[in-house]
């Protein structure tokens, strides 16, 4: 199959879903509160799987490892996704498929729109695989938690203006969503802290070059910054509420500036590879 219909059918699926989710939950009280159900399950794991190889192909073309913006927010957006159907089968994510589907499908067709040149160094390297995945695991839970964190902020928004939508209405308890935020952002604070160790520490090893105080490394420091004030006022204060939401997404955006932002930049606006 060529690549660019692998592309199109991936990014099909999580629109077909993302519309069936508003057509069928979104207004309809009966099935709001429902979970995934079987198909569907089957349907987002289809998408999964073409994405996650038009993914391969991209990052691993011509024997290289190429990593640029486009394929950042890619993966990104895949493993939150990935992430969202098993978590699925243990806690009520609800809601969260009519945020992150709808980015989903477009972030599945970036790579394809802007193909990335960007060759990563010392890919061949465990030690530096293993920062990487801990990296976009950490990336891909920050996505999950501010994706949650909106939802939750139109919860709260509509309950007050009571205004509730079928699906709003079929939610858990603002508490319970809100205990389930926190526990996304402790596990992705934790891997956001071994990517930074590892990253300042042992970054001649990694990258093959001492470390370089650029606008990444800045918004990276600034995103982890951030999410230890939070969980701080967190524990110390009990921070909660649309303050706790307001960190969340501060956080998220600093983190996303930190690489996706810079490589923007970089590829699109400025035109450099490097």
């Amino acid at each position: 199959m060529p690549a660019i219909l692998l592309y199109l059918l991936a990014a099909a699926l999580y629109a077909g879903l993302a519309a069936h989710f508003w057509r069928t939950r979104w207004r309809n009280a009966a099935q709001a509160q429902a979970g995934l159900l079987p198909w569907q399950r089957v349907l987002l794991l289809l998408a999964l799987v073409l994405h996650g190889i038009t993914l391969g192909q991209e990052i691993f073309a011509g024997g290289a490892m190429r990593f640029g913006f486009s394929v950042a927010l890619s993966l990104m957006l895949w493993l939150a996704i990935a992430m969202y159907w098993i978590e699925s089968f243990y806690a009520r994510m609800e809601g969260l498929q009519m945020l992150g589907l709808p980015l989903a499908a477009v972030c599945v067709l970036l790579p394809a729109l802007f193909p990335s040149q960007h060759l990563l160094v010392n890919a061949d390297s465990l030690a530096f695989r293993v920062h990487f995945l801990v990296a976009m695991l950490a990336y891909s839970l920050f996505t999950l938690a501010a994706l949650h964190a909106l939802l939750m902020s139109l919860a709260e928004k509509r309950l007050h203006q009571g205004r509730l939508s079928p699906l709003l209405a079929g939610l858990p308890p603002l508490l319970t969503m809100e205990a389930l935020l926190f526990r996304l952002i402790h596990i992705a604070f934790l891997l956001l802290t071994l990517t930074l160790i590892s990253g300042i520490f042992f970054s001649e090893s990694l990258f093959g070059k001492a470390l370089e105080f650029n606008h990444k490394t800045v918004f990276a420091i600034l995103s982890w910054l951030i999410f230890a004030a939070l969980l701080i006022g967190r524990h110390l204060r009990g921070w909660r509420g649309r303050l706790a939401l307001r960190w969340t997404l501060a956080g998220f955006a600093a983190l996303l500036l930190a690489y996706v932002g810079s490589r923007f930049v970089l590829e699109v606006i400025l035109g450099r590879v490097a």
